[in-house]
């Protein structure tokens, strides 16, 4: 198939010919981001917690008495324990993905600030005794709080723990000591100070925070006793038991505290409320793909059509002089191939464009180059599909046509 012809029927015809190529290159460059966009929501979503997420329900216990957490909470945890079906239950300040986070900023010299660009910031979890095992945690090195831990754990009047001994991710050890070992290490927040016995598989942070994506494993623990501060009730049971058992759970607390609001729910619950918004973006962009997608087609398949319908004609001239079926069909599907070609290098440069643009002003990451490609083959792809009904329609034209007036 020559090219010639095919480029100077397009100069005859460049306003649909432009109209197809700025079609495909928005095409494009919308479905690369898109699908980027996606992949990176998708990735949000099924985010790793090294929790036993499946067998936890949770029970939040807010407007309880201050004064009296400290022998009403060993009374909650005895009740709750006599619920048929629960294996443990402990309290802690927050939970993964509750959205109510309890930040500070850790260095590793005494001499630091937490204002300081060398700072990690880190949430902070305060665990009541038994709380490791009732969320699941996974210990890699070291060791868990002990009871000794726990007896001296206190808060005081500050908002940090007066204690010296904490649990800290694998992802926060890396970040505050690069390629070596956190066991033993000290961190720092103004005048605490807290000695590393443990660190344990990556927890997510009850919120992304300042550090966005990047740094939602960045999680340190602390022991605690009976406080005002632990709201966040858990409970570890047999998946198959867990929306009962968060039912009666908020039930025999909402007994014991008549005057406080307790709010029981599944993890699994917790976890999808919290990433919501994410699947509802997934699913909007999947919709904005299908619906550009198919606006595209249809658009080829109009043109295509009207070229054809204009062309009757030519195209009998061309059956009249030899010019067999395979010979039309593969007119069209060069011709389509070459503004689809067109179309897919101009998309791919504004794909490009609209990903850095994203990323000045809306914190997005850099799009992998392989998606430039990859939603260049499906658009060309697109194309052929598009154009294989109105090319086959312009081979059927008989070559009677030629002898018609124009």
């Amino acid at each position: 198939m020559e090219i010639a012809p095919i480029l100077a029927s397009l100069r005859k015809h460049r306003i649909p010919a432009l109209l197809i190529v700025l079609e495909i290159a928005l095409a494009c460059a919308v479905l690369c981001n898109a699908v980027f966009m996606i992949s990176e929501r998708a990735g949000e979503i099924r985010l790793p917690n090294a929790i036993d997420e499946q067998g936890l329900s949770v029970v939040t216990l807010s407007g309880a008495d201050p004064g009296r957490a400290a022998s009403e909470i060993p009374r909650n945890l005895d009740a709750l324990r006599r619920i048929d079906g629960v294996e443990a239950v402990a309290v802690v300040n927050t939970m993964p993905l509750s959205g109510n986070g309890w930040n500070s900023n850790f260095t590793t010299r005494p001499d630091m600030k937490p204002t300081d660009k060398a700072s990690i910031n880190s949430n902070v979890y305060l665990l009541g005794e038994g709380a490791d095992g009732a969320l699941g945690m996974r210990l890699k090195q070291g060791r868990m709080f002990t009871s000794e831990d726990y007896a001296t754990a206190s808060m005081g009047s500050s908002f940090m723990p007066q204690t010296h001994v904490a649990i800290v991710n694998e992802r926060l050890a890396e970040r505050l000591w690069p390629g070596q070992s956190a066991l033993g290490r000290k961190m720092y927040v103004d005048r605490y100070w807290y000695q590393v016995v443990g660190v344990v598989a990556n927890v997510l942070r009850p919120k992304q925070a300042g550090a966005g994506l990047p740094g939602i494993y960045d999680a340190a623990f602390f022991p605690m006793q009976p406080t005002d501060a632990l709201g966040y009730y858990v409970l570890r049971s047999a998946p198959a038991d867990r929306d009962r058992v968060a039912r009666q759970a908020e039930d025999v607390l909402a007994g014991l505290e008549p005057g406080a609001v307790a709010e029981g729910e599944t993890f699994p619950d917790m976890r999808g409320e919290y990433f919501s918004g994410a699947a509802s973006m997934v699913w909007m962009l999947v919709l904005v793909c299908a619906v550009m997608l198919a606006v595209t087609a249809f658009g080829i398949v109009g043109l295509t059509s009207f070229w054809v319908a204009q062309r009757r004609r030519q195209i009998g001239i061309r059956r009249a002089v030899g010019a067999r079926r395979s010979h039309i069909l593969s007119y069209f599907r060069t011709e389509n191939f070459l503004l689809s070609g067109a179309g897919v290098v101009l998309g791919m440069v504004l794909a490009f464009g609209i990903n850095l643009y994203l990323m000045q002003h809306y914190e997005m990451d850099r799009m992998p180059w392989y998606y430039l490609p990859v939603g260049a083959i499906a658009l060309w792809l697109l194309g052929q599909v598009a154009v294989f009904g109105p090319a086959h329609r312009a081979a059927a034209v008989p070559p009677v046509e030629a002898t018609r007036s124009a």
